[in-house]
């Protein structure tokens, strides 16, 4: 049995920002990741042409600033680099392989107690922590919808996580599933590579270029909300002009009040509003059912594909594994409390990084969390 003060599961940005928050007061912790490496999301399962979609100041994990010669836009290897600059930087050690089975609360000895498989080793581990902060992720586990009749469709389906380029589908039919960010970049990569491309879009959204939002991020620490909102709207009406003849209709919230009631961001346009303006992605409503490789929409509408690429998103996987998390954590495995108060739960139980806020809200709830947990040892010994 293994005593540790804290542990910090999962090795992505949030539990590194914690570990280097945690070291700066000399508190000591184990981190553990169930992958190869750390943030592996960033390493193996995000497409080539990704760069950070936020500009580099809202980007920055506590206690260490990019290069200065850093592009606003950081481009996905540069982050990873950076990542790696961290770990060296924090002297960060993670424990690859190894994965929580599960975690309940002790309430004699007043610890949480924690089975663990060590993947490399084939054992069973047995740790008690004082401390649990939950930093493995919104994006644990890929999320693809049960649409009647997917498994008998007989080309390639993928979700957005086994996306790299759409260089092997040039010629092809392909359809996107889904218009966050990922998909409607991913329908721009695979267009650009000569696939006749197709997107459903069944959700309203905002899209915004990449300067627009940096512009919201930096106004909103000065004028209202809505105030806010009502530029960048205005704003983008100038820009894409009426998109609504494209398939694309416009959230009754603006962009940056739905973003901080729901999380859900604005998409980011890297040109595939041009692309969709001139023909060359199609745009369609809901699916209905798949027959072989027909995809039938809502419209009745029946159109043959070669490839299917699911871009919705993922789930947290912490509901799993957290036993006596209710008082943190819903049934979808994310916080209950609003943000800024969604970080802590009861009994020394922490997560980071699963408010739906990027970087810039890992970044906080790392220095919230060691704050905190410096107090209450604090307090303990005092």
């Amino acid at each position: 049995m293994d005593n540790v003060v804290v542990l910090i599961v999962g090795a992505g940005p949030a539990g590194l920002a914690t570990a280097a928050c945690l070291s700066q007061f000399s508190i000591s912790y184990v981190i553990v990741e169930r992958e190869s490496c750390s943030a592996s999301l960033w390493r193996n399962r995000a497409y080539d042409r990704l760069k950070l979609h936020l500009a580099k100041e809202f980007c920055e994990l506590p206690h260490m600033s990019y290069p200065v010669d850093a592009p606003t836009y950081i481009p996905k290897t540069m982050f990873v680099k950076y990542l790696d600059d961290y770990v060296e930087r924090f002297n960060i050690q993670p424990k690859y392989l190894t994965s929580v089975e599960s975690s309940t609360y002790d309430n004699d000895e007043k610890c949480w107690s924690i089975v663990i498989h060590d993947m490399a080793k084939s054992t069973i581990v047995k740790f008690t922590a004082k401390f649990l902060v939950v930093a493995s992720g919104e994006n644990s586990a890929e999320n693809i919808p049960m649409i009647p009749g997917l498994q008998s469709f007989p080309g390639d389906v993928m979700h957005s996580s086994s996306y790299k380029s759409g260089k092997s589908y040039s010629g092809m039919n392909v359809l996107v599933v889904g218009s966050g960010n990922s998909g409607m970049e991913i329908a721009y990569d695979l267009a650009t590579h000569g696939c006749n491309t197709s997107i459903v879009i069944r959700s309203p959204i905002h899209v915004m270029t990449k300067e627009l939002i940096r512009l919201g991020m930096t106004l909103v620490h000065r004028l209202p909300l809505n105030l806010v909102d009502n530029l960048l709207l205005m704003a983008a009406k100038l820009i894409f002009g009426d998109l609504s003849r494209h398939g694309i209709t416009t959230p009754k919230m603006g962009p940056m009040i739905l973003k901080s009631k729901t999380g859900r961001s604005a998409v980011i346009d890297v040109g595939t509003v041009g692309l969709i303006k001139k023909g060359i992605i199609k745009v369609h409503g809901s699916i209905s059912k798949i027959m072989g490789d027909m995809v039938e929409f809502q419209c009745r509408k029946k159109i043959s594909f070669d490839v299917i690429v699911f871009a919705t998103g993922y789930k947290s996987t912490a509901n799993i594994w957290l036993k006596n998390g209710e008082s943190m954590l819903n049934g979808n495995g994310l916080p209950i409390k609003e943000y800024p108060n969604h970080w802590k739960g009861e009994n020394g139980l922490y997560c980071a990084g699963l408010a739906r806020r990027g970087l810039a809200g890992i970044a906080a709830d790392a220095k919230n969390i060691a704050n905190d947990i410096k107090s209450v040892i604090g307090a303990m010994s005092g």
